[in-house]
């Protein structure tokens, strides 16, 4: 490659860069609503009452079995024309909205088994203790599930957050210019010219952004565990 191919690889990576920030706050909105939403979801799973439990479960399986991208089109769509029967129009709404909202619906699903599993994993014989010297049900979540539970939660989280990052990607579909979206403007300029090195370029930003986060959980995960008795111990 020479110098010009270079200048011109190196012009590439700073424009789709300076997308990166669409695509990091997609990302962040989307796991913070998404962990608050499959949070609830967990509770009503582990509470086990009939109908809520019934309705959980379906939200998870049709979120876990339709693709995301007919989930990002039935929000994207259908959303304004629902909330139009209530009188509600959204249709000056951003387009970033409804990809957070999309993201966060689709990452609730997976955030909440995430929740319930760690939560079941502590396990009934230590709840029971925890009961039996007179501790309420607030004090037993602060003081031994929470702290268990998130350690054990950790790994799975951080794959789902990675999952939810490459996901932000089909954001372009509905007209954001974050970085896949910034690629596809830039191909469409210049009549396709590049399109293997554009993609290349978009796949490694991806892929760093991927390692920086597996690298962020692994740190976490060890900061956490340190000096603390695991459920093997």
């Amino acid at each position: 490659m020479g110098a010009s191919g270079w200048d011109t690889t190196l012009t590439l990576i700073q424009r789709i860069a300076e997308r990166l920030p669409i695509t990091l706050s997609i990302l962040l909105l989307s796991l913070l609503f998404g962990l608050l939403l499959g949070f609830g979801i967990a509770v009503v799973r582990i509470q086990r009452r009939p109908i809520p439990y019934a309705l959980a479960t379906c939200y998870i399986s049709f979120m876990r079995c339709t693709p995301t991208i007919v989930q990002l089109f039935l929000v994207y769509y259908g959303l304004p024309q629902l909330l139009m029967l209530a009188g509600v129009d959204v249709n000056g709404w951003d387009k970033l909205i409804f990809a957070v909202i999309t993201f966060s619906l689709h990452s609730a699903a997976y955030f909440s088994e995430v929740i319930r599993s760690a939560y079941l994993a502590v396990g009934i014989g230590q709840l029971e203790a925890a009961y039996s010297i007179g501790m309420s049900s607030g004090q037993m979540l602060r003081r031994i599930v929470l702290p268990q539970a998130f350690g054990i939660a950790i790994p799975n989280l951080g794959n789902n957050v990675l999952i939810l990052l490459k996901e932000t990607s089909l954001a372009f579909s509905i007209g954001i210019t974050d970085m896949m979206g910034q690629v596809q403007i830039i191909l469409g300029n210049n009549y396709g010219a590049n399109s293997l090195r554009m993609y290349m370029i978009v796949a490694l930003m991806y892929w760093v952004l991927s390692a920086a986060l597996e690298r962020a959980f692994v740190g976490m995960e060890k900061r956490y565990r340190k000096g603390r008795v695991t459920l093997a111990g």
